[in-house]
């Protein structure tokens, strides 16, 4: 199972290769994607890295966070999960369905 790394502070010039590069150096690494924006295909400064084992994401951590990559500080940590579905939910009913005004 891959675990995840949130790495933010990219420097725009950044890509995924360059990224699965850098990260590398740390150990195992399944996937590396930079965030871009849809409308100008630019680089939103932040992405993601899917390192092979729990102890190489834990490298990866202790040996880029706060280290600095073309001029940017990085901040790397242990991506949060988004829970099931990925989405959060809840929100406020206003009916609550006794078809009146309570």
């Amino acid at each position: 199972m891959a675990h995840k790394l949130f790495i933010g502070g990219l420097p725009f010039s950044t890509s995924s290769e360059r990224l699965r590069e850098v990260f590398a150096q740390a150990g195992g690494v399944e996937s590396a994607t930079v965030v871009m924006e849809q409308e100008t295909g630019r680089s939103r400064g932040f992405g993601f890295v899917e390192m092979t084992t729990a102890e190489d994401a834990d490298a990866a951590v202790k040996k880029f966070n706060g280290q600095e990559m073309d001029g940017r500080t990085l901040k790397v940590e242990i991506a949060k999960s988004g829970g099931p579905g990925g989405k959060g939910g809840g929100g406020y009913r206003s009916n609550d369905g006794r078809g009146g005004r309570y």
